[in-house]
């Protein structure tokens, strides 16, 4: 919770030096240099963000399949079936129109404020009445063992991310030098609270060992706590894991889009479409990689296998941002995190990351190994561009016809 406070004051930083979006990718470049940032699109586009909306859509489509067939388990297969329906909802959402995005994750933000605060308040009311018997031993060590801290961490930062979502989007906030770390700080401070209370109110009703055993916590607590409206608590925390399915494919396809644009990425890849101005593209080039993902994978075993990558890249950030302030003293700094913060948060993020390659090799080792593929990947096609003439030709006709058949064209004005 600490380490994801510190990474967000440093990514106010970043987003108020660099104004561009697209996020690590941008800050990656401009502190770094192009390897580093061309590899932070590659591992994206190729695991990242597949993996983590797949966990997501897993999420939602348990939330919405296992209360019908409570106390029987639900079979998987109609889960992944209605995970991919959310994740094609939102992919549609957005392609269709920015606005409709953005209103729809405002609209689904609200649901799960309220599903949030339907949670606490019975918490808070069985805590004043004095059940507080399982947290007597809530913070027992014996079962914690050095292999299982990495995952614990990623499960942690992951509840408590999202921070840098908004830096994927900066050309699109305004004045983002007040607006980036008022939104970031706020927002942090705000989940801090909510999430703590939702936790602690999880402990009056479930042990430890019931919450590790529930697929569905929240329907467990309603079973228990909200007799009356337990129908109504999975349907809402459906909704909150929609919104967050939403959030990612907002903003993540806006790191493609500006890597496209600087000549990292397919050309394709920085259009939009010439109606509705959405990054068309960027957008629907993902969801077959999300389904694929989302068939084949297991919740955990997807968030461990996209974390490496994930916390290894934003550690090479914050790394960059305090390079760039050596090198460049100079530079606007509208909003600064003191060094302190800055320095604890990237050596504990390298810490965890390497601790992971112990605990979990096996997904962290794939998840390395693929990151390093990237490498040849930028050597052939950007940094020497050896690529043979004949494939240059069916790649540009293929990417011409993909324009045609999308709609979509270059971006017109500048907004960078």
């Amino acid at each position: 919770m600490e380490s994801s406070r510190g990474g967000a004051l440093c990514y106010a930083e970043l987003g108020t030096s660099f104004t561009k979006s697209g996020g690590h990718y941008t800050y990656l470049l401009e502190t770094l240099g192009p390897l580093p940032a061309f590899l932070r699109l590659w591992v994206e586009f190729l695991f990242i963000r597949p993996a983590v909306a797949s966990y997501v859509s897993l999420a939602f489509g348990r939330y919405v399949v296992e209360p019908l067939f409570a106390p029987c388990p639900a079979p998987m297969a109609l889960i992944k079936l209605v995970s991919i329906l959310g994740v094609t909802f939102v992919v549609a959402v957005n392609c269709w129109s920015v606005s409709l995005a953005s209103r729809t994750q405002i609209t689904l933000t609200f649901i799960k404020m309220f599903a949030l605060v339907l949670i606490i308040i019975p918490g808070v009311i069985a805590l004043a009445k004095g059940k507080t018997e399982n947290f007597q031993n809530g913070f027992e060590l014996d079962s914690i063992t050095l292999d299982r801290l990495p995952l614990a961490f990623y499960n942690g930062l992951y509840a408590y991310g999202g921070w840098f979502y908004l830096n994927f989007v900066t050309e699109e906030v305004i004045n983002p030098n007040r607006n980036i770390p008022l939104a970031i700080i706020c927002s942090m401070v705000t989940v801090t609270v909510f999430y703590v209370l939702v936790n602690v109110a999880y402990y009056t009703m479930m042990t430890p060992a019931e919450l590790l055993l529930s697929d569905a916590v929240a329907v467990t607590f309603a079973n228990r706590a909200l007799q009356g409206v337990a129908a109504v608590i999975p349907v809402l925390v459906a909704l909150s894991c929609l919104g967050a399915l939403n959030g990612g494919f907002f903003g993540s396809p806006r790191m493609l889009f500006v890597g496209a644009r600087e000549g990292h990425w397919p050309l394709i890849f920085s259009m939009i479409h010439i109606q509705r101005r959405t990054p068309l593209p960027a957008v629907l080039f993902l969801y077959p990689l999300v389904v694929v993902m989302l068939i084949t994978g297991e919740i955990y075993q997807l968030i461990n296998f996209a974390s490496f990558s994930r916390w290894f890249f934003i550690a090479l950030a914050t790394l960059g941002m305090l390079i760039h302030r050596y090198r460049f003293p100079h530079h606007p700094r509208p909003f600064k995190v003191p060094l302190a913060i800055a320095v604890t948060f990237t050596v504990v993020c390298f810490f965890i990351v390497g601790l992971s390659l112990y605990s979990d090799p096996w997904n962290t080792g794939r998840s390395c190994a693929l990151t390093l593929t990237g490498v040849p990947v930028y050597y052939v096609t950007i940094y020497r561009f050896r690529v043979p003439r004949r494939l240059r030709k069916v790649f540009n006709y293929c990417s011409k016809q993909l324009q045609i058949l999308l709609e979509v064209a270059q971006q017109e004005v500048q907004t960078y």
